[in-house]
């Protein structure tokens, strides 16, 4: 929420948590800013993160209970956490050992899927694997063989031209030139001797005149081999498109595409290989299965008694919280088809509020007075398994009053020896009960709205409690408000 009229809204908290899992600084400060813009700024001790890495670092230190809104209770994942929490002298030990065989039945998995253990998959992957093989060796590729085609199809592309062009080398050069040169060496050879300098260039002479002649039988090879068949052009095309291909699936060069086809098929060798080894993980996995079955029985038959003796608890809380109709019950189901971390069982905590009714999921129950009791019942009962340790209670006590607020505010009061209790009440009897009393009230200057929270001293505490009681603070009401701080 944003002020009308400004950028952006501030929130910072800052916590005292000892002994806490997450940080090694007990003072932890969490910050979120917010912008119309839509910028979002979280902070836990100056570090950013996410929305969603804050929610979750809040939801193992605040639990906020509403009318329509109960976080951990309400989440039916919590259900089993609770329950095993309840009952960790006599589950911890088996659950331990439960976990350390679903480690092992996990890793076993996962190494089986690693070799190919489901029979269907390595069937494809071998026939994937043949497949390739064959593409790759029946292609029968060599080194450089594309550059060779690439300037073999040119030469092809561009036969015309060549053609035209050598047979112009081929006539100038066969058009008297060596004929030419071999007259002027011979006048040459005639005055050599009367001066070195002729002897010089006689020698370059005849030089020039050797290399012309293997220039000349090269050119007039070369104009006799330009002439090609145009299917050579079409294999060539084939050949070129076939390595594309291969390159496209196998690798960037003719080598990398070989190396690849050795190295599936060396594969192929490992796999028709692995029977024996995906035989004793395969065994191995039932021998897991069967251990993690007999202890997974084992702590269902425990969870079924610790979940009787929690109910029962809490149905006796949900009497003395004025309830007496109500019956609180927790499913303990047995999935013999499934293995889950914290064993076989699937936990939901149900409730009937009235006598004929069927249990159901506490999501499903519609009074808010009902929900927040039945919360407040289960909570007082597992006060000391809960690991959360601040706990806010915001207007629960809509739809209560008399005897049963008076009870409302006792389990806070119980629930306050061990956690952090926060709660905003309009009710007398429970706001008697907070050592610590804060008024919040709402302003209005300048067009604005501001709240405002003041501590209460022990005097204004009687005087709002006589107001919220009756409405006045008469010598009465006051009295009243006194007797209520002193029960």
């Amino acid at each position: 929420m944003i002020r009308h009229g400004e950028n952006f809204s501030f929130v910072e908290l800052s916590l005292f948590l000892p002994n806490n899992n997450m940080y090694e600084d007990e003072n932890i400060v969490v910050s979120r800013e917010v912008h119309l813009s839509g910028r979002n700024l979280c902070k836990i001790n100056g570090r950013m993160v996410t929305v969603s890495e804050l929610k979750e670092f809040m939801q193992n230190v605040i639990d906020i209970h509403g009318q329509n809104d109960n976080q951990s209770i309400l989440d039916v994942s919590s259900h089993l956490e609770l329950l095993d929490s309840y009952s960790s002298n006599e589950l911890s030990s088996l659950l331990e050992q439960y976990n350390n065989e679903y480690n092992e039945y996990m890793n076993v998995k996962l190494e089986l899927s690693k070799n190919y253990g489901d029979d269907k998959e390595k069937m494809r992957k071998l026939d994937l694997l043949h497949y390739q093989v064959n593409e790759i060796f029946e292609a029968n590729l060599k080194e450089n063989e594309e550059n060779e085609l690439e300037s073999r199809r040119e030469i092809i592309l561009n036969a015309e031209k060549i053609s035209k062009n050598l047979n112009e080398a081929n006539n100038q050069l066969s058009n008297n030139i060596l004929d030419n040169i071999s007259i002027a060496i011979h006048s040459l050879e005639k005055i050599e001797n009367f001066d070195s300098s002729y002897s010089d260039t006689l020698e370059r002479l005849k030089s020039s005149y050797y290399d012309l002649q293997d220039i000349s039988r090269d050119v007039s090879v070369f104009s006799e081999d330009i002439d090609f068949d145009e299917n050579e052009q079409t294999q060539i095309e084939e050949r070129l498109d076939l390595i594309f291909s291969l390159k496209r699936k196998y690798g960037n060069t003719i080598s990398e595409i070989i190396e690849y086809g050795k190295n599936i098929k060396q594969e192929i060798t490992d796999i028709e290989n692995l029977d024996g080894y995906i035989t004793s993980l395969k065994t191995k996995l039932e021998t897991l299965k069967l251990n993690m079955f007999e202890i997974g029985k084992k702590i269902h038959n425990i969870r079924i008694e610790k979940a009787q003796e929690l109910s029962e608890k809490i149905n006796n809380e949900l009497i003395d919280l004025e309830m007496q109709n109500a019956k609180f019950s927790i499913s303990v189901t047995l999935d013999e088809n499934n293995f889950y971390k914290t064993g076989l069982d699937k936990i939901e905590f149900l409730i009937s509020t009235n006598i004929g009714e069927n249990a159901k999921s506490l999501i499903k129950i519609a009074s808010g007075g009902e929900m927040s009791r039945i919360m407040l019942a289960i909570k007082t009962v597992l006060a000391n398994v809960d690991q959360i340790p601040i706990m806010i209670f915001d207007e629960i006590d809509t739809g209560i009053s008399g005897i049963a607020a008076n009870k409302v505010g006792e389990k806070m009061k119980s629930i306050s020896k061990t956690h952090q209790v926060i709660c905003v009440t309009h009710l007398a009897p429970i706001a008697a009960k907070g050592n610590h009393n804060y008024f919040i009230s709402k302003n209005t200057a300048n067009n604005k709205t501001k709240t405002s929270v003041k501590e209460l001293n022990e005097e204004e505490i009687i005087k709002e409690i006589a107001r919220i009681s009756s409405g006045s603070t008469s010598n009465i009401a006051l009295e009243h408000a006194k007797e209520l701080r002193s029960a």
